[in-house]
């Protein structure tokens, strides 16, 4: 696929708003780690290749195993993820699929199981962030370094 536009380039105020907000969430306090598995799996739901490839190199630097990489699009089957996690990822994937489904009561009360207001507004935050950078990558065909 060829790039269609260098959004960074057509217009950097986008970019560095976008910038900006990364720099909030990194700001935030919530671990690291889970952000990226939060960013892996929003960018999966998307189709995101840039995302994937950036926040999946990113994850193995960051010490994070192949295993829990491979086994992310099936983490509800997949033993090897905290419950913190989980009710991370769940909530990932309620917050971007919004034209499909509202985020239930249930699920809204098993994240504040285990995260408390800020930290789930800042988790919500890190949700929008990625959903605009998938957004941004796939509709400007952003490409894979390499490829």
């Amino acid at each position: 696929m060829k790039q269609r536009i260098d959004y960074k380039k057509a217009s950097p105020e986008v970019f560095q708003a976008m910038l900006a907000v990364e720099a909030c969430v990194r700001s935030s306090g919530l671990d690291h780690g889970l952000l990226e598995l939060v960013k892996i799996r929003v960018s999966q739901i998307n189709g995101c290749a840039f995302c994937l490839d950036m926040h999946t190199r990113d994850a193995r630097k960051a010490g994070e195993s192949e295993q829990r990489l491979h086994l992310l699009a099936a983490w509800r089957e997949a033993p090897c993820y905290s419950e913190l996690e989980r009710a991370a990822l769940a909530w990932a994937e309620a917050v971007t699929q919004l034209s499909t489904a509202a985020v239930s009561d249930e699920l809204y009360e098993q994240a504040r199981l285990h995260f408390e207001e800020k930290a789930l507004v800042d988790l919500t935050l890190a949700i929008v962030a990625i959903n605009g950078w998938n957004r941004l990558a796939v509709a400007f065909r952003t490409t894979v370094p390499g490829s």
